[in-house]
């Protein structure tokens, strides 16, 4: 086993990395971007090493200074998590190279498998079924056409490079296909610096299955089941579980035995995944293998007792595979939910900021992979952390594990209800509603399930209900006599009613008026408290309430004669100040209206379209000048390795655009003067 080890990569996936290392007694080494010198992975690690400026291809796409790193650091192998440099052959020879092991497959499988075109052609030599479709290199548009329509609409147009869905794009008719292909290549190249594209013929109702295989030097091959991974958004997987409950036993083998076959034809070795698409009919045909660890290799973990990321180094460092395929079992269900900052509201348009509050149903450090423990939590943030623009999007990754899956779903949505995040927005409402909907709870879907349902999944922002305003103008009072009692504790004389903040009165209850803003919405709340109690006069009547904050400034109540505990975030500002609750499934935010405040409108944009998240221009749609309709494309922005198109938001005439394609732009920076007709 290796004494030392370094860590090409950042957050959840290099703590991850860490966790296993550290049971194994072996030292960690980890590297870092000007923007994460204080991430968790550089917490957690033995040792840190800075490697450069905040974006990726200054920093962690420097196979050079990762190397440098590791030499100086005595490091004896690199792992490179996943993303970044761990499907880079050229850099699994330069780690050969400077007598580094690299910790993952030989150089020559990866560069096999990192073009989509060609891992199809050695798959369909070694007999695994293939989509049809095409391959080839003319990537002139008119034989890409013709190529389309020899294959049938739909299709698909996807990145030979690369994965996560990026330089994807589904495409219905003949019409839309030339633009589809642009866009494709446009991110393809930006994401992976190769912006050649495939065809393929679409699959209608399809689901996502992938297999995880092992293979060690000495020609030994195993698969450890297969993952369901159908609940996507723009072709990027949000929800993952094992095993595929739908398959039988027969199909479970076949495809094992179809997994283990493609890793034999390329010589593989270390962990790998193999990944297949299902039509309605139970046939399966082969998309692409991961020459890597993947993201959701936990779930993996959890049904079968193995630590992948224990046998990565053992297989790297020379071992055999510890166990035979006979030896390894299924043992229950597991699902995973991946927790990004990101509006799915707003098309999933990425978020950035702090994480003002984070708590998870379970400690990540209480979470031990290869075990079947009921939860577990994988993430590279804690509260206080920034999710920059610069790297992708995910926050953690919630697992559960039940004997069965219909005890894992009731367990998963019980988990994400427990779960509280507030900073940037977050799509944990949208896997709480997943993990309730009927389809997802009977196992019948397909990866366009989350667009067949997205009027329920995601619905429109509706008024705070009672409970969340009487938890909030709750909270708040109690907070203020908590720390009136403070600042009276400190006085000569406690007991004044000069120090109280209880809104005693003279012959009358105490009473205010506390004023919320819930959109655009303002809701004011009387506020009565008597001997007996408090009162709330809310827009539906009123309620009584009491209760308590905790230690831990949780807050325990009753509300109308129903025991809750809340989750509550204040931050104030000159204006009143920000409050999220949250309350099981129920997340809300509102604004406390300061009454003394004055309203500043200087920001105002006027006429202008500003960035919705920080990101770099990649395409102007338009010229200064131009005339153009409600929902014309103007500009495109790409941000955490995604293009993001803003349209005119009505009809009317662009000025001038302030910024060139290259251009780095803040969240709320003004992109274009644009006027509409008075």
């Amino acid at each position: 086993m290796f004494e030392r080890i370094l860590i090409a990569n950042r957050g959840e996936i290099a703590c991850r990395v860490i966790d296993t290392a550290k049971r194994l007694g072996v030292r960690t080494v980890a590297v870092y971007s000007e923007a994460d010198a204080n991430a968790r992975h550089v917490r957690l690690a033995d040792e840190a090493y800075p490697i450069g400026p905040a974006p990726a291809s200054d920093s962690y796409l420097r196979g050079d200074a990762i190397i440098e790193v590791a030499r100086h650091a005595g490091a004896q192998a690199i792992h490179p998590g996943y993303g970044f440099l761990s499907e880079n052959a050229g850099f699994a020879e330069a780690c050969a190279n400077a007598d580094i092991t690299f910790i993952g497959p030989p150089a020559e499988a990866i560069r096999l498998m990192g073009a989509k075109d060609q891992a199809k052609a050695i798959m369909a030599d070694a007999g695994v079924p293939v989509v049809p479709g095409y391959h080839d290199e003319n990537l002139d548009i008119k034989v890409l056409s013709s190529a389309a329509r020899k294959v049938g609409y739909p299709v698909l147009v996807k990145a030979v490079a690369g994965g996560g869905g990026r330089g994807m794009r589904q495409v219905a008719r003949e019409l839309d296909f030339a633009d589809a292909v642009a866009s494709a290549r446009r991110e393809a190249k930006s994401a992976f610096g190769d912006d050649r594209v495939l065809i393929e013929k679409l699959i209608t109702k399809p689901r996502h299955i992938e297999v995880q295989i092992f293979a060690d030097i000495r020609g030994n091959n195993v698969h450890l089941f297969e993952r369901d991974c159908s609940v996507q958004r723009r072709h990027q997987k949000v929800i993952e579980e094992a095993p595929a409950a739908k398959l039988s036993d027969e199909q479970r083998h076949s495809l094992g035995e179809t997994a283990t076959a493609a890793a034999k034809a390329i010589g593989y070795v270390g962990a790998g995944t193999v990944e297949f698409i299902a039509d309605a009919s139970g046939n399966y045909y082969f998309m692409e293998m991961n020459t890597r660890l993947q993201v959701e290799h936990g779930v993996t973990e959890m049904v079968t007792g193995v630590d992948l990321v224990e046998w990565q180094l053992r297989i790297a460092a020379g071992e055999p595979l510890p166990m035979s395929q006979e030896e390894i079992s299924l043992n229950g269900h597991a699902i995973e939910a991946r927790i990004y900052a990101e509006d799915p509201a707003a098309g999933f348009l990425p978020a950035t900021g702090s994480l003002t509050h984070v708590r998870w149903p379970i400690s990540p450090e209480a979470s031990i992979p290869g075990q079947a423990t009921a939860l577990r939590v994988d993430t590279g943030v804690a509260a206080g952390d920034e999710v920059t623009p610069f790297y992708d999007a995910m926050i953690g990754k919630l697992m559960v594990w039940a004997p069965d899956r219909t005890s894992a779903v009731q367990r998963l949505s019980r988990a994400l209800g427990e779960t509280e995040i507030v900073g940037p927005t977050t799509n944990l409402a949208l896997l709480g509603a997943i993990a309730r909907h009927p389809s997802f709870v009977a196992d019948d879907f397909d990866t366009g399930f989350i667009e067949q349902n997205a009027d329920v999944l995601m619905p429109p922002a509706a008024p705070a209900q009672a409970v969340i305003l009487a938890a909030g103008a709750l909270y708040l009072l109690l907070d203020r006599g908590r720390r009136a009692a403070e600042v009276a504790a400190g006085t000569s004389d406690p007991s004044s009613p000069w120090v109280a903040s209880n809104g005693w009165r003279l012959h009358d209850d105490a009473h205010e008026t506390m004023t919320f803003l819930d959109g655009d919405n303002t809701v004011a709340i009387e506020i009565r408290a008597r001997r007996s109690g408090i009162t709330l006069t809310l827009p539906d009547g009123d309620v009584e309430v009491s209760g308590r904050l905790d230690s831990d400034g949780r807050l325990r109540a009753v509300v109308g004669g129903i025991t809750i505990n809340a989750g509550i975030v204040f931050q104030p500002d000159t204006r009143g100040g920000t409050l999220d609750v949250m309350i099981q499934e129920l997340r809300h935010r509102v604004r406390l209206v300061d009454p003394l405040s004055v309203e500043d409108d200087s920001e105002s944009e006027g006429g202008r379209l500003t960035a919705p998240m920080p990101g770099q221009v990649t395409q102007i749609l338009a010229k200064d000048g131009v005339s153009v309709s409600r929902g014309t494309p103007l500009i495109v922005i790409e941000a955490m390795k995604m293009e993001h198109t803003i349209a005119a938001p009505a009809d009317g005439q662009v000025e001038r655009f302030i910024y060139a394609v290259g251009d780095w732009v803040d969240e709320g920076a003004t992109l274009i003067d644009f006027v509409t007709p008075d």
